[in-house]
């Protein structure tokens, strides 16, 4: 389960311990220790990601990068996670059926989030193998979407190329349109298809993707760039060793 910050009345134990400036910014620097890392990289990244210093921002954007076999190009997108689930996997919703991400995905299964809270100076990179969630999973979220971002979901050939119309306008010139016509007609093509319908499937090329990390580096920013950084690493025995790494 995926909470959100809260406040609290308390001073968290990671309190800022040292500051500097940059760009005539101040930069609040916390410290991390071994000592203080849970053995469970998802346990420390739940005590990260409901921090108190978050609770004005958006903590679940994250970047999702793909990369398409064999010739190795690199895709990346801001996306939200939406659940931290029961199985230990990072889960987002998005289109796969026409998206550079699903095209990525076919070749090569291995995808990369990263999460950057700047107002802790803190980072978050998770490594590991993507899969879809099924059928009923993703309908349970669609679920929960407002009836235009579901409807959305439909109209949405994401990534395809969106050709101007070349009708005349009424003036007698050549109409203004970008592209964005043909995706409102699109909409307008499913909002009639569901009309009075408050059930709508999920598409089939849309729904969960489950990152399941076998690598999750903690990242702390420190002064002179001497970062703390700590790396689980997944072990065939389903523990996880934890390793400082050097900034």
């Amino acid at each position: 389960m995926l909470h959100t910050p809260t406040h609290t009345n308390g001073n968290p134990p990671d309190q800022p311990s040292t500051s500097q400036t940059q760009n005539g910014r101040p930069i609040q620097h916390c410290t991390l220790h071994r000592k203080d890392l849970s053995p469970s990289p998802f346990t420390q990244f739940h005590t990260w990601f409901t921090h108190p210093a978050l609770v004005s921002t958006v903590p679940e954007t994250c970047t999702l990068s793909t990369a398409s076999l064999p010739s190795g190009r690199v895709s990346a997108r801001m996306v939200y996670l939406k659940e931290l689930d029961s199985s230990g996997g990072f889960v987002i919703y998005s289109n796969f059926g026409t998206s550079r991400k699903a095209r990525d995905l076919e070749t090569n299964k291995y995808a990369s989030l990263v999460f950057w809270w700047k107002a802790l100076e803190r980072q978050v990179r998770v490594e590991g193998k993507a899969e879809r969630l099924s059928e009923v999973e993703s309908q349970v979220y669609y679920d929960t979407r407002a009836r235009g971002s579901r409807l959305g979901a439909w109209a949405s050939r994401q990534s395809e190329v969106l050709e101007p119309t070349s009708s005349a306008n009424g003036n007698g010139g050549e109409s203004s349109d970008d592209g964005r016509a043909k995706l409102d007609g699109w909409v307008k093509d499913v909002e009639k298809r569901f009309d009075g319908q408050d059930k709508i499937p999920v598409p089939d090329f849309w729904g969960g993707l489950r990152v399941v990390p076998e690598v999750i580096e903690f990242w702390q920013g420190r002064d002179s760039r001497l970062h703390d950084r700590f790396q689980y690493t997944k072990q065939d025995d389903g523990g996880w060793k934890i390793e400082r790494l050097s900034p």
